[in-house]
């Protein structure tokens, strides 16, 4: 039976309307001209001068640094939640305190952490930011393996304790290979995530050496360049490439896991 085709018309328009804009981004990205909205000829001077200024560079290492560091907090911190709400508690009021950071505002979450490292006395810097990156990151994470643990297979984790494992021995040969590739996908969105947040990052980093997102905005201030079209463009293809190796690598993890 055919399909009608005016049903994919929403669809299609819907894919325009979320695409177009970053397409137009990408091809002003390679502007010769001056100017980020008037295209005079390809040209890459702009990724070239990109690599030249160190306020980029010292943003980008920072941003790596928040990035890799919220991401380990996050996927331990994730994973334990995720399996603690799914073997060892049915209580949906725990379930909705763990995905609470998830659902609040950035604003609402960047002024309670603000004030909560004020309470406790703790000095603002990048180790603030990764905290709270991880926190906010930490209930995506959860999610994901949260999703993972509702198809695995309870009945080899009862195999392994009756013959004698224990809960650790058992998490580390039967439970944590299921979860491998949700683990992988919810830690590649964890650091995806880390890696553009901003609001979180402008209240908790003090007076340390800003990301690249803090980076960006005091650029974009004074105008948008076709400088700052392409460092968004470099970072819509980390992004992308994360989310391509995190199919690929969940998809090797299940594929691996339905051969056991």
């Amino acid at each position: 039976m055919r399909r009608p085709t005016l049903l994919f018309v929403p669809l299609w328009v819907t894919y325009v309307f979320l695409y177009l804009p970053i397409v137009v981004l990408v091809v002003m990205s390679f502007n010769a001209g001056e100017s980020a909205y008037t295209y005079e000829g390809f040209s890459l001077k702009w990724y070239g001068e990109l690599a030249a200024d160190e306020r980029v560079r010292n943003g980008l290492i920072n941003t790596l640094v928040v990035a890799v560091g919220s991401t380990a907090i996050a996927t331990v911190l994730g994973t334990m939640l995720a399996v603690g709400l799914a073997r060892h508690s049915r209580s949906k009021t725990l379930d909705a305190l763990a995905l609470m950071p998830a659902v609040l505002p950035d604003l609402v979450l960047a002024i309670g952490l603000l004030l909560f490292y004020g309470v406790i006395a703790l000095t603002l810097g990048h180790y603030s930011v990764i905290l709270a990156h991880g926190l906010f990151s930490m209930a995506f994470v959860a999610a994901v393996v949260r999703t993972r643990l509702s198809g695995a297979d309870t009945s080899l984790e009862e195999a392994s304790r009756d013959l004698g494992a224990g809960h650790v021995v058992t998490f580390m040969k039967i439970t944590l290979p299921q979860l491998a590739p949700g683990i992988v996908a919810g830690a590649l969105l964890a650091f995806t995530l880390s890696l553009d947040e901003f609001v979180i990052a402008f209240f908790t980093i003090g007076n340390a050496e800003p990301t690249l997102p803090i980076v960006i905005y005091s650029m974009i201030r004074f105008g948008v360049t076709p400088k700052i079209n392409a460092l968004a463009a470099i970072l819509l293809l980390v992004s992308f490439a994360a989310v391509i190796i995190g199919q690929r690598l969940t998809r090797i993890g299940e594929g691996r896991s339905a051969e056991g």
